[in-house]
């Protein structure tokens, strides 16, 4: 197994976040690193997701939405072709803090087969994907 985590800390309200996060139909617009979802972002759901890590190759899954949990989780479990090949839990976490702000974590845990031959791209591209959609969350919840 295989974890890159990150997160940050917003100038906004939980909701507000939130209702920027789960609108996937903007993506286009503000992610640099998932750059479209298509589906509804609810607990059973499959999506359709496109990445593209800056430095990296572009790619399409489709997860299964295990958690979503207004204004707080938003989890998807996804695998390359069949199970113990590629694996990934993604997670986003909105914790509350004080002062209305709100800490962002974005994470993911990989398992498989390829993870050995994978694990220097992921630490490289992915996590500075997590980082610039990070970033650009925080730009636009903290819009007046």
């Amino acid at each position: 197994m295989h974890e890159i985590r990150t997160d940050i800390e917003i100038a906004a309200a939980p909701e507000r976040v939130w209702e920027i996060f789960t609108d996937v139909e903007s993506y286009p617009r503000w992610n640099p690193f998932i750059r479209r979802i298509t589906g509804s972002p609810d607990a059973g759901s499959q999506l359709t997701v496109h990445i593209e890590p800056p430095g990296g190759t572009g790619m399409t899954f489709r997860p299964t939405v295990s958690i979503a949990e207004r204004p707080r989780e938003l989890r998807w479990v996804g695998r390359l072709m069949v199970r113990g090949i590629f694996d990934g839990e993604h997670r986003f976490v909105i914790e509350p803090l004080s002062d209305g702000r709100v800490r962002f974590h974005h994470s993911e845990t990989f398992s498989g087969i390829l993870i050995v031959l994978l694990r220097r791209r992921l630490d490289r591209s992915t996590r500075q994907g997590f980082l610039e959609m990070n970033a650009a969350l925080k730009s636009l919840a903290e819009e007046t």
